[in-house]
């Protein structure tokens, strides 16, 4: 059996490294242009070709997102950066805009070409259609059933792909206005404000100033505001549907987020291959992905389209139990001392989990703790601050610490 590729973001070069330590066999990144998360930090051409280099290292593969919806002022620099992203290595470009994949056409790319979701692939004649101008593979569009996905398998022998978790949008496969209409920051070049998130009432033409809830709540309405998807329960039924990649979301999201989403959804994976009849959801790795910043999951559209459930009505704010707050650089096993880049302040006398992706989950009561200068200390708070932690069990190069939040 082919096993489904776990694909995973990759803002920076950081988080391309830390997503492939916790079990990623493929990453998205994208360049400084072209890409559609302008905020995401992004990659240099080095940054880019270092991280495909670690990448192949490792058996991973480097997927280079050029998915922006192009004016025509951006085509004149597309011809060489496209060569550029084959020339250091890239596996595969990511592509939405068909006047895009039109000009890397005409360059005899050997590269492959994937797909992006914001292409809104919907059925099987649009990746029949896809397929005869030779894209490889195809990020189906989220607004998909699970026996729609099914259908358009059994027609097509292209390469599918297709989000399992992560953030939702309220406008069809994120083609939404509302950034650019509202602030001037276009969602379909990289800039989205996410104002879906923001609280809304409703005014009177004659009632200047006056806000009336649309709900009944003082805070305002947050019509817009949709959960975010987690399809974990469900991978049995993308793997027997025949689902080539499973993508998670998050190119702006911390290396926390993406390294626990990752590590959980290779656990999962790698437990339906080592026995598909016996496998079950284990409550630890529900757990797990409840301990990043998040909002409530829904199952999307995968059994169809989904009911005021997929909504949160209430507020626009994030379930966040635990802070992130270091990772491991180092660890010397004489004197128990790890070097830890602080990432959130921590102090003397809080405990820590520590985890990592063959390090098993622990409590450490942070009772001892240098600063660079080995003088005993109470507090780190200063940002990206180096400090050692005396560990009572051995921990690893890039486990990270995280704690609850009334600690």
């Amino acid at each position: 059996m082919k096993k489904i590729e776990l694909l995973a973001p990759a803002g920076t070069l950081e988080k391309l490294k830390m997503a492939i330590h916790y079990g990623a066999d493929a990453v998205y990144a994208g360049g400084k242009e072209f890409s559609l998360r302008a905020a995401a930090g992004n990659l240099s051409l080095s940054e880019m070709s270092e991280g495909i280099a670690f990448a192949h290292k490792h058996k991973a593969k480097v997927y280079t997102t050029i998915n922006i919806f192009a004016n025509n002022k951006d085509l004149s620099k597309l011809p060489e950066y496209i060569k550029s992203i084959e020339d250091i290595g890239a596996d595969a470009i990511i592509i939405s805009d068909p006047g895009v994949l039109w000009i890397a056409q005409k360059l005899n790319l050997k590269i492959p070409i994937h797909l992006s979701t914001q292409a809104n692939t919907m059925n099987w004649a649009a990746v029949k259609f896809w397929e005869h101008q030779n894209v490889s593979r195809i990020n189906l569009a989220r607004e998909l059933s699970l026996e729609e996905i099914k259908e358009i398998r059994e027609k097509s022998t292209l390469d599918i792909e297709m989000f399992v978790h992560g953030a939702m949008c309220i406008s069809l496969s994120g083609r939404c206005l509302l950034s650019n209409y509202m602030t001037e920051r276009d969602a379909n070049r990289g800039e989205c404000a996410q104002p879906c998130r923001w609280n809304y009432a409703l005014t009177e033409e004659k009632r200047p100033g006056v806000y009336f809830p649309l709900e009944e709540d003082a805070r305002g309405s947050y019509i817009f505001n949709s959960q975010d998807l987690c399809l974990i329960r469900y991978l049995p039924l993308l793997i027997e549907a025949g689902i080539n990649s499973i993508k998670i979301e998050g190119r702006m999201k911390s290396i926390h987020y993406v390294s626990t989403i990752v590590h959980t959804y290779r656990q999962a994976l790698d437990a339906y291959y080592k026995d598909p009849q016996k496998f079950v959801v284990e409550e630890k790795w529900l757990e797990e992905i409840s301990k990043v910043s998040h909002r409530n999951y829904t199952n999307g559209f995968i059994f169809g389209k989904p009911g005021p459930e997929a909504l949160n009505y209430f507020d626009a704010n994030y379930v966040r139990r635990y802070d992130f707050i270091g990772v491991v650089l180092d660890y010397d096993e004489k004197s128990g001392l790890a070097k830890i880049e602080q990432r959130n302040n921590f102090k003397r006398g809080q405990t820590a989990e520590l985890f990592g992706p063959t390090t098993k989950r622990f409590d450490q009561k942070i009772n001892y703790m240098l600063n660079e200068a080995n003088d005993p200390i109470d507090e780190a708070p200063h940002p990206c601050q180096i400090v050692r932690i005396k560990m009572d069990k051995p921990v690893k190069k890039w486990d990270m610490l995280r704690r609850l939040k009334n600690e």
